[in-house]
């Protein structure tokens, strides 16, 4: 599941300081029409392609190693690979449509998309369909950075901010349902049936857009920046410590988000003997809580306190869960029991950071928030692609060494959070 950002979880209007609650921020003008169902539908369906692809086969995940004769490790590679594509496909898609304009790269993403679950579908090795979950990555992200800037063309104001929040609520609930649709797919099917259901829903969304979904960029408002042009942005915010200060909080926090989401699938199935069914049921509860709690962060909270007094309760909720998880698998095993609340304050402390620390590096960055967003994506999916993995070094998944790295990652960006963001000091 991809974790909230500042424009999908309740986003915060970009002149809310660290200092001040968003209730004292004002209004944005309504400088843009008001979303129309169909917009909301078409985009946020773009949207949740990046949840959908790494979360619909998470149940089938030990189903499909013993297919392919690979080992757990080699498994969790696969979505790697998919983080790995969606944080390089949103530095090539992104200045793309900046200079071709949103409608024919989005529509060369969703055809390559297609294309490539096809592969993953009937890979005959794991190396294949790591490959080929690489390929559903850095086209799949077509579809979540073009989507954002349709948004940003089209809407303006408050309306550009409830629409957001729309996006925010669809991507959200994709990662709830996915794993449970794909745990039901597995009563009909084998894991290669999860890629044939995003096939044809890669193809769907590829009609969809070639005969609903007009340019939204005229050719007057285009520019030839490109990736050089966004590497010379970066370059330039990264010299800001506050901004890279609560990138790599955001970057960190994500690793832990991701630790579970990589590795929870198959700990728990091998651990406590659970079935894809039942899998999904806590997957998707424990989904609802950082929904919930992103929610109510930028519903609620962020009207009455500052971001960054709340950045630091999530922070400290991670770290807790990652030492709980430590805890219930060496001294007090309470087998389920315990590790299931633990896992659900670890997403309910991701609802406070990650929506956060996202909307402090945009504030940040008026004059360059494309490609703040972009290097926020980056750093996030990189970070993710990383730690997804290392719940099963040694080639065995446990309890242990999910909770030793959720707890690390937690550790890691709490202190970047007080070196390099400062949240005592005025500037």
């Amino acid at each position: 599941m991809t974790g909230p950002t500042a424009e999908t979880a309740g986003a915060t209007p970009a002149r809310i300081t660290a200092e001040q609650p968003a209730g004292q921020a004002g209004e944005e003008a309504a400088d843009g029409p008001a979303p129309g169902r169909a917009a909301v539908v078409v985009l946020g369906s773009l949207v949740a392609l990046g949840p959908l692809t790494t979360d619909l086969y998470l149940p089938a995940i030990p189903a499909l190693t013993g297919d392919l004769g690979s080992t757990a490790p080699a498994a969790q590679l696969t979505l790697t690979g998919s983080l790995l594509g969606l944080a390089i496909g949103q530095l090539v898609f992104g200045p793309m449509s900046d200079r071709l304009g949103r409608r024919r790269p989005l529509l060369a993403g969703l055809v390559l998309y297609t294309l490539s679950t096809l592969i993953c579908a009937f890979a005959g090795s794991m190396p294949v369909l790591v490959g080929g979950r690489f390929l559903q990555g850095l086209s799949g992200a077509a579809g979540l950075v073009i989507a954002r800037a349709i948004a940003r063309d089209r809407f303006g104001g408050v309306a550009m901010v409830r629409f957001m929040a729309s996006l925010g609520l669809i991507s959200g609930l994709a990662p709830i349902f996915a794993p449970a649709v794909g745990a039901q797919l597995l009563r009909f099917t084998d894991w290669r049936g999860s890629f044939l259901a995003l096939v044809l829903f890669g193809a769907v969304l590829t009609a969809w857009v070639l005969l609903g979904l007009g340019e939204s960029l005229p050719p007057e408002r285009r520019h030839g920046g490109g990736f050089r042009t966004t590497l010379r942005a970066i370059g330039g915010l990264l010299r800001d410590r506050r901004f890279t200060g609560y990138v790599l909080t955001s970057a960190f926090s994500f690793g832990a988000l991701f630790a579970y989401v990589g590795g929870s699938s198959v700990v728990l199935q091998s651990e406590y003997q659970i079935t894809p069914q039942t899998y999904s049921l806590i997957f998707a509860v424990n989904s609802l809580a950082v929904v919930g709690f992103s929610q109510l962060n930028g519903r609620v909270l962020v009207q009455r306190m500052p971001m960054n007094r709340l950045m630091p309760i999530g922070l400290a909720a991670a770290l807790v869960a990652g030492l709980a998880l430590v805890l219930f698998s060496t001294v007090w095993h309470l087998g389920l029991a315990g590790v299931w609340p633990a896992l659900f304050l670890l997403m309910a402390g991701m609802g406070l950071v990650l929506p956060n620390s996202s909307a402090q590096a945009l504030t940040m960055a008026p004059h360059a928030a494309g490609s703040a967003s972009a290097l926020i994506g980056v750093s996030t999916f990189a970070c993710g692609a990383l730690v997804a993995p290392l719940s099963s070094l040694g080639g065995r998944p446990s309890v242990l060494l999910l909770g030793i790295v959720v707890a690390a990652c937690g550790a890691v960006a709490l202190l970047t959070f007080a070196l390099l963001c400062r949240p005592w000091a005025k500037n």
